[in-house]
């Protein structure tokens, strides 16, 4: 037909003496009436590519079972039209041309150039097309058709010797039924027996008769299957092996049907619990199987927050962010009320070094919903290293489930542990603290700077009139710019000083007591941040280990088994996928078929071409 191309399968069936076909599209229907199977060839066709001579590149799939043929598989590849007809499109040359290559492209596969005798073979494109992908003609046999049809005197003898068009594996002639022989519905067996008289009786044909006809043409594609099946066994039999272990695998992940008692179900239940739980602690411990390559996973994952997400953005919160030497001089001044103080005060230190603290708690509270989410990744991806899994979707979704409600049960006394952390750092203020700078410490250092920058001035300028805040103004330029906040901050200031609004006293230049005071309250607010930043670096990651890793890693398995492990749910929670039983049929089938392949192989190493 034009339609498109058709697969057949021959199957010798040397037990039985009937013949049958049976179509793919029809699976389990065996047509014994020949007629019957080129008519629903015809009704097929027509169904896939119209009635009026359309086309398709749909196979149609033809086993054909019969004591008189050889096991073979062939594809019937149309013709090449050069102009359409019918419903067929402008570009039909093409798209037949696309449909023969992508077939005849495989190196694998023997062509049989199909070519009438009784035309000149320089136009043949059956040729023109096989000697496209095989140039040197080593895998393509040419069959000469229409030899009875030939001019009287002529002959393919030059052909078949290999003269005009040079084949490795040569010309087989043979002479198919007429027209008229099929309009009368000739037999094949009787049309064999005509092929053969004409060879025989044929002047020319006569002494090569053994290599002419049908018969002999499908036992040289036989002969030509076996042998090419012989050079390629080794890479055959191994590919075979390799795809029964790959399929094995498959069909061992879907397991066995599930039958037997309640204790049957229960200890099929614990099991893939004991599988996900031991996948889950080995994640957070780094002896997972399934190490990736790409990302860090798991216990890694949660280091990599602890210390490189979590211990670095802390650092990047300085003390004085948000805090400019004008708020400083405001909380002192507020601090010491109506009278001027000999010291400086201790009630704006803690106000202002509080103030600093409480900005700790935000990306500690972040760090525990970063941990979170790592550990919900991983009970998600524990999913998929317990194959079995995949068979019972109710009992995954259900055993993830309680995995994020237990995790999401922690995460609320994890925070109010972390919120603890910062509040008991607010509640007292350790100025005992070893490395805490204190007051005299402090002063003293104050003083020594003041006196650096003093001398500096005098000998850059010996006729200098700056006053200590400008020095110090010029100190912070050189050491970093004066943030972008307190910039504006101060300039907000100045702006409400000018407008009437906010206290004189902010807007005028600080005296050189002013300047010294609040050096000192930075130096002693520098000093204990970083104490507290220390502590909360430290204490946070071990309150989320104790709180939310260790607890969940601690009791994932008994909350599973408490939630799970009821004998009503049994038959509920393992009922398997509606698709897994047909995956496990479709599997065991294409492994029988595999095994099957593989004892053919085997018996094919012993066979005499």
């Amino acid at each position: 037909t034009g339609g498109g191309d058709q697969k057949y399968d021959t199957k010798s069936n040397p037990a039985s003496g009937q013949e049958w076909g049976e179509f793919l599209h029809q699976k389990g229907k065996r047509f014994f009436d020949f007629e019957e199977i080129k008519k629903e060839i015809n009704r097929e066709t027509d169904r896939l590519t119209g009635s009026n001579k359309g086309v398709s590149d749909k196979a149609i799939h033809l086993k054909i079972f019969s004591p008189h043929v050889l096991s073979l598989s062939l594809v019937d590849l149309p013709g090449i039209t050069k102009n359409p007809v019918g419903d067929q499109p402008a570009n039909i040359e093409q798209q037949i041309r696309a449909m023969s290559l992508k077939y005849i492209r495989n190196p694998n596969s023997i062509i049989v150039a199909v070519s009438p005798a009784n035309a000149d073979l320089a136009n043949s494109e059956s040729l023109k097309l096989a000697k496209e992908v095989d140039p040197e003609g080593s895998r393509t046999l040419g069959v000469l058709t229409k030899l009875d049809l030939m001019d009287r005197g002529t002959d393919a003898m030059d052909v078949l010797k290999g003269k005009v068009i040079p084949l490795r594996l040569g010309f087989v002639p043979v002479v198919n039924r007429s027209q008229a022989d099929i309009n009368q519905k000739k037999r094949i067996a009787e049309a064999h027996k005509a092929e053969e008289a004409f060879f025989e009786s044929h002047p020319r044909y006569r002494q090569i008769k053994h290599r002419c006809g049908t018969p002999y043409l499908a036992g040289r594609l036989n002969a030509l299957l076996l042998g090419h099946i012989k050079k390629v066994l080794p890479q055959l039999k191994a590919r075979i092996g390799n795809m029964i272990a790959e399929n094995q695998e498959k069909l061992d992940s879907y397991g066995l049907p599930l039958t037997g008692s309640v204790t049957n179900y229960g200890s099929i239940l614990l099991q893939l619990i004991s599988q996900f739980c031991t996948n889950y602690c080995n994640a957070l411990g780094g002896r997972s199987p399934d190490v990736s390559l790409s990302e860090l996973y798991g216990g890694a994952r949660i280091s990599y927050v602890f210390h490189q997400v979590f211990a670095k953005g802390l650092l990047q919160i300085q003390p004085f962010d948000r805090l400019t030497d004008v708020d400083i001089r405001t909380a002192i001044r507020n601090a010491t009320g109506p009278r001027p103080s000999l010291f400086v005060p201790d009630v704006a230190f803690e106000m202002l070094v509080k103030r600093q603290i409480s900005r700790l708690e935000g990306p500690s509270i972040q760090c525990v919903e970063m941990v979170h989410d790592e550990l919900t990744k991983v009970a998600t991806q524990c999913e998929h290293l317990v194959p079995q899994l995949k068979r019972f979707p109710k009992l995954r979704d259900q055993m993830l489930d309680c995995v994020h409600d237990l995790l999401q049960a922690q995460v609320a006394p994890t925070k109010k542990m972390i919120r603890d952390l910062v509040a008991m750092e607010l509640a007292y203020v350790n100025t005992n603290h070893p490395d805490f700078v204190g007051g005299s410490r402090a002063v003293h250092q104050i003083n020594r700077k003041l006196q650096r920058l003093k001398a500096e001035e005098k000998k850059r300028n010996p006729n200098s009139t700056a006053d200590l805040a400008d020095l110090l103004a010029r100190e912070k330029k050189k050491e970093s710019k004066q943030s972008i906040t307190g910039q504006v901050r101060e300039v907000a200031a100045g702006m409400a000083t000018q407008l009437g609004f906010g206290s004189a006293q902010q807007a005028a230049k600080p005296t050189e007591r002013e300047v010294v005071e609040t050096e000192i309250i930075k130096s002693l607010i520098g000093s204990y941040f970083a104490i507290v930043r220390q502590n909360i670096t430290n204490t946070v990651p071990k309150s989320i280990m104790f709180f939310l890793v260790n607890y969940t890693k601690d009791r994932i398995q008994s909350s599973l088994v408490r939630a799970l492990y009821k004998d009503e749910n049994f038959k509920s929670l393992l009922s398997e996928s509606s698709s897994i039983s047909e995956k496990r049929r479709q599997r065991t089938e294409l492994l029988a078929v595999l095994r099957r392949s593989l004892d053919i192989v085997n018996e094919v190493r012993d066979f005499a071409v």
